[in-house]
């Protein structure tokens, strides 16, 4: 009896490891057949979600810095007091009407100062003629004299960083409003002044108000 359950023990213990055998190659097969039917295994019912990773930050966007607005000045004041402005100017720079003097400002780079350079344009109340031009430039926070023309008609703008200049010629019978032609100087800033590059002429016609002269009978 002894020996009869010592042999049954046996094959039972044999038993159970061919049955834990055949339970692991049946696992290996089920995941080789897995793998070659596209290898996503327990994921068939669709890919598994997962949650997206850290967003790369934004590249800032590189800008060229923008000039700094021009510093208003007091023009009117700025003439009355630079004593490079003739006499005559200064006399005729009066309101027109309340507290409006006439008087045009442009701001720019004229100097290549750090701040912007002012051309002023001092003109008369009645028919609007300039009678004297000037530019001043930012030195050490005080603005100085560096360029005048008080022959009238002139004006002065700035263009692409020149200084551009326009004294109307009159002749002998021009009315103020008609002049018969115009002189335009370019300046450029040259080792610490301003040097004339181009004068230009220019001729007006004789026609008035696009009216011509009527033929004489002959």
């Amino acid at each position: 009896m002894r020996g009869l359950g010592i042999r049954a023990g046996r094959v039972l213990k044999a038993g159970s490891t061919a049955v834990a055998a055949l339970a692991a190659i049946g696992l290996f097969l089920g995941a080789l057949t897995a793998c070659s039917a596209g290898g996503t295994g327990a994921r068939d019912e669709g890919p598994a979600r997962s949650d997206p990773g850290p967003s790369a930050a934004p590249k800032a966007v590189s800008s060229s810095p923008s000039s700094p607005a021009p510093k208003t000045v007091n023009a009117v004041r700025l003439v009355k007091d630079d004593p490079a402005v003739s006499t005559e100017v200064k006399r005729d720079l009066k309101p027109c009407v309340g507290h409006e003097y006439p008087v045009d400002v442009s701001y720019g780079n004229l100097t290549g100062n750090t701040s912007s350079d002012v051309v002023v344009n001092v003109m008369t109340c009645g028919d609007a003629v300039s009678i004297g031009s000037y530019v001043y430039r930012n030195t050490g926070g005080k603005y100085e004299n560096v360029f005048k023309a008080e022959e009238p008609p002139v004006y002065a703008e700035i263009d692409r960083g020149d200084l551009v200049v326009t004294k109307q010629v009159y002749e002998k019978g021009d009315s103020v409003a008609y002049p018969s032609g115009e002189d335009v100087l370019t300046y450029r800033w040259t080792t610490g002044r301003f040097v004339e590059q181009a004068r230009t002429h220019n001729d007006y016609s004789n026609a008035v108000n696009g009216d011509t002269p009527e033929p004489s009978d002959n």
